[in-house]
């Protein structure tokens, strides 16, 4: 952990909830995907930087049985690239680092970084963009392929809300 980072920083995310220690950062709990947040010092009056950085595998690396054509997974990480941009609209801290996106062959890592006033601030503008990338990811899901893990568990998590969504709103189950 880093020592110019206030401990107030480091005990709101531990007492987050979705978060556990993992080396010198924090590892998300409630997503499949790697998801991670480090902390680092922030200018001025800053309680801190927090650095999220999550992986994703490429669409043709969760896909099942055949080989997603390149044309295919270039369209979809443009998409996500582009979609992924809008993360910070999820958050509530106006200074933000620049947002990187970058693909291999077999992953899709995005980085993003906010400077909050507060650690509690800090911390829940991290989860919310995990949120975020991890819905954004799901929502650019192609219809079509049979997809493996994470994708299928996600899936499935997604239709289990809307299924839970519907009962509680007295309507039947789709």
């Amino acid at each position: 952990m880093t020592d110019d980072v206030p401990a107030a920083a480091h005990d709101a995310v531990e007492r987050h909830g979705a978060f556990e220690t993992e080396g010198d950062g924090y590892r998300c709990t409630t997503t499949p995907l790697s998801a991670t947040v480090t902390l680092s010092a922030a200018p001025g009056d800053r309680d801190a930087t927090f650095e999220v950085e999550v992986g994703m595998p490429s669409l043709d690396a969760v896909v099942e049985g055949e080989r997603v054509a390149d044309v295919v997974e270039d369209g979809w990480f443009d998409t996500l690239e582009r979609r992924l941009d809008d993360a910070y609209d999820a958050v509530k801290s106006s200074d933000r680092l620049d947002p990187e996106i970058e693909r291999s062959d077999e992953e899709v890592v995005a980085r993003f970084g906010v400077q909050a006033w507060t650690a509690r601030q800090g911390v829940d503008d991290a989860k919310a963009i995990v949120d975020y990338v991890e819905g954004t990811y799901v929502q650019g899901v192609i219809p079509g392929y049979e997809y493996g893990e994470p994708v299928a568990g996600l899936l499935n998590r997604a239709q289990q809300n809307a299924d839970s969504d519907e009962t509680n709103r007295g309507g039947t189950p789709l």
